[in-house]
């Protein structure tokens, strides 16, 4: 098992935990909410704007890696609300670009630091 806990443009973790865990054969990535690694805050306050900076803290967290969303085998999305499924949904479709891993969709009573979307991600190890 490997511990991924520095990558590069990918913003610190909010707890004891690491970005992502190398196990085998699968990289196991810790839920990304929309903090700006720049401001290490969030700064978007509507649904959309906060799913564009969790998919791009997903996608420089895999690029760290050598990986990109094409290896992600199953995505869990967070959401404070239900009602901006449809808003959150369409920005991981086009983010995904027609790849369709396995995923789950759940509402939440409330998540770290007040986001309105969390993801994460399992991805598949060349």
């Amino acid at each position: 098992m490997e511990l991924i806990n520095n990558a590069p443009e990918v913003p610190a973790a909010v707890g004891p935990y690491s970005q992502a865990v190398r196990a085998n054969g699968f990289l196991f990535c810790s839920g990304q909410i929309p903090i700006n690694p720049a401001s290490g805050k969030i700064e978007a306050t509507e649904v959309e704007g906060q799913t564009r900076q969790v998919l791009a803290n997903i996608k420089a967290l895999l690029a760290s890696q050598g990986l990109d969303l094409t290896r992600v085998v199953k995505a869990t999305v967070f959401l404070q609300s239900m009602a901006d499924f449809p808003k959150v949904n369409a920005l991981y479709d086009e983010a995904f670009s027609g790849h369709k891993p396995a995923r789950s969709t759940v509402q939440v009573a409330a998540l770290p630091l007040a986001a309105l979307v969390e993801i994460e991600v399992i991805v598949e190890l060349p």
